[in-house]
């Protein structure tokens, strides 16, 4: 049987922090599907395309991985492609507890897939998405924090 695991987020951009996190989980998962999130009613900081591409570069000499869009609920996407694991990363407490949540959501929903936190590396504990957009919009460079 094939652990497959989907890892979904927005990854507006991806992050060193995410890939790191994708390093760990190789370790653990056969396959692991990197899903992009579609958000129509948001504004993006980079366009849907150009995230994915980055991401397939950024994955590249990793075989196991893939990278995907979507558009419908994580579990669905899990049901669709086989995949019995949702990868989630953990930064601090508050992601944790939002994490939590959101675990506890799914269970309910699809009691078929499980839900998995991996702890970010302390030097990675700092980086989001958010706080590289934050960066951007002041005109720093981010270039050493995103894939």
């Amino acid at each position: 049987m094939n652990r497959i695991a989907v890892f979904p987020g927005s990854f507006d951009p991806m992050t060193i922090g995410h890939l790191a996190l994708l390093n760990k989980a190789s370790l653990l998962f056969d396959k692991i599907v990197v899903a992009i999130g579609i958000n129509t009613g948001k504004k993006s900081f980079l366009p849907i395309d150009e995230r994915k591409q980055r991401i397939i570069n950024a994955v590249k000499g990793m075989p196991s991985i893939e990278v995907t869009t979507y558009d419908c609920l994580t579990t669905d996407l899990c049901h669709n492609i086989g995949a019995g694991f949702i990868l989630r990363g953990i930064r601090d407490n508050s992601d944790f507890e939002y994490e939590r949540k959101i675990a506890d959501i799914n269970r309910l929903i699809a009691p078929d897939i499980e839900t998995v936190l991996l702890f970010a590396d302390p030097e990675m504990a700092t980086i989001s998405s958010t706080m590289v957009r934050e960066l951007a919009a002041f005109g720093k460079d981010i270039s050493k924090y995103i894939v």
